[in-house]
């Protein structure tokens, strides 16, 4: 297991001596000591990135050649698959089942974006008169990818594998609470073969190394997944230097429940909205907006699948709630059950518990009656921790469903097919599933609107993010 920050193709202790704990969160046990970067740190990444970035070799390599990369990557990502699945559940504390589907999943987005790799082309451009002009991509340069917890190495390949693919360099920054998969990824990178400077992944807090990282001037593009409030802060840093942001923030997304709905697969789905991944899911389904007329049957079936997920160790193969991701995590969500207590009825969960005397578990939490304005419904809580709210008709369920700061996610359960993409249309959210919640492919885009942040990861439209567009004119006058 790396604990050292991975720079140039080399494994360096941090400058000044500084470390950070990673412990895992369902036992309570340090799992490793981590070097962290600090501001020299950060300077050395950025410019082995530049270096890497501006050298002949790294600028001679063909799409193709990324790709095969890319590829080989993916093939030893494969192989250490159940390892590093292990290590994402020790770090995370979600189910090992979780973690193995977070692996595959990161396999696949470096597949998807290998075969992107030869694919960019630009266009030529009927312009009046006779001259030729067209256009191509170009890759924008430094990029400084800062991702969070809860998907630590499927979300880091979100921003590494698409930047790589058109030719940037980068620079990696995990969640201080979960660098052990990042520095993994480094040893697949160093193995497949990327030269010294392409990936450089630095471990530290957000005020110290990510901060340093947003503010650096060598840095031409911050890809940031996290909290909507320190994402506006990464656009006030950012903006010192110009630099590209691209942001993949918050969510409290509505999932809405009509009466004519399959309601066995809408409850399923409400189930697997809000408490896969214990609810630390950007995308979480963590509103659940019923018709009126079927709510008491929703909330009961509901109600009775979650007192059967009880949490327990990950390591279990019957484990669907694992433990929150760390103490200040965990007495977070715990605040926000307190307030809804107060606010709200509380119909099952509820309860911090321990598994083995240990860890930071919470029971999985539905509060039925809410109404707008409540913390609960209306402050982000990133854990298993559900909101039901009741509508009448359709216009009360879309305006129920708008009526948040956030854009990010949204789930419509119907059979009336118009119905769907009628709502569909009128939700404002990056992401609508119909009949559906949780669906992720790497060829489909993920992002925000409003305060949910812009830019899309994954599918073709990520690679816009990391590349500009240059205009050729050759004058034939």
């Amino acid at each position: 297991m790396q604990t050292r920050l991975f720079i140039g193709n080399e494994w360096r202790e941090a400058t000044s001596g500084a470390t950070l704990e990673v412990v895992n969160p369902a036992t309570e046990e340090l799992l490793a000591t981590v070097h962290a970067a600090g501001e020299a740190d950060v300077d050395a990444a950025v410019t082995a990135a530049r270096a890497c970035f501006e050298s002949d070799p790294w600028r001679a390599f063909s799409g193709r050649k990324r790709g095969a990369l890319l590829h080989r990557a993916a093939q030893l990502l494969h192989e250490r698959g159940d390892e590093l699945a292990e290590m994402e559940t020790r770090q995370n504390g979600k189910p090992l089942f979780e973690s193995k589907i977070d692996v595959a999943s990161t396999v696949e987005t470096l597949t998807y974006y290998a075969g992107w790799a030869d694919k960019l082309a630009g266009d030529v451009l009927p312009v009046d008169g006779p001259d030729f002009v067209f256009t191509q991509r170009e890759p924008i340069g430094v990029v400084g990818a800062i991702v969070p917890w809860n998907f630590p190495l499927n979300l880091a390949s979100w921003k590494v594998a698409p930047a790589l693919a058109v030719g940037c360099t980068v620079v990696l920054k995990p969640a201080p609470e979960t660098p052990l998969t990042a520095l993994a990824l480094a040893e697949i990178m160093l193995e497949a073969g990327f030269p010294p400077g392409a990936i450089n992944v630095i471990p530290g807090d957000g005020p110290t190394t990510g901060a340093a990282l947003v503010r650096h001037p060598g840095v031409d593009k911050i890809a940031f997944t996290g909290s909507t409030p320190v994402g506006r802060q990464v656009m006030r840093d950012a903006a010192g230097t110009l630099k590209r942001v691209t942001l993949e923030l918050g969510g409290k997304s509505p999932n809405i429940v009509f009466a004519d709905a399959d309601l066995k697969a809408a409850v399923r789905g409400a189930q697997t909205g809000i408490f896969y991944g214990k609810g630390e899911v950007c995308a979480a389904g963590s509103r659940l907006l019923v018709e009126r007329s079927v709510h008491d049957h929703v909330v009961e079936e509901l109600v009775a699948r979650a007192a059967k997920l009880a949490p327990g160790d990950p390591f279990d193969k019957d484990t669907r709630i694992g433990a929150l991701a760390s103490r200040r995590q965990f007495d977070k969500v715990m605040s926000y059950v307190e307030a809804g207590k107060r606010e709200a009825k509380l119909v099952t969960g509820g309860t911090a518990t321990k598994v083995n005397g240990k860890g930071y578990f919470v029971e999985a939490t539905v509060f039925d009656d809410a109404e707008p304005g409540m913390k609960i419904v209306e402050e982000e809580i990133f854990g298993p921790v559900l909101a039901v709210l009741t509508f009448d008709d359709v216009d009360e369920a879309v305006q129920l469903a708008n009526r948040t700061i956030y854009g990010l996610a949204a789930g419509v359960w119907t059979k009336d097919i118009k119905k769907a993409f009628t709502v569909a249309r009128a939700v404002r959210a990056g992401t609508v599933w119909v009949n559906s919640y949780n669906l992720y492919d790497s060829a489909a885009p993920f992002g925000g609107f409003k305060g949910s942040g812009f830019g899309r990861d994954l599918g073709r439209e990520a690679l816009d993010g990391y590349t500009d567009v240059k205009t050729v004119w050759v004058g034939l006058r």
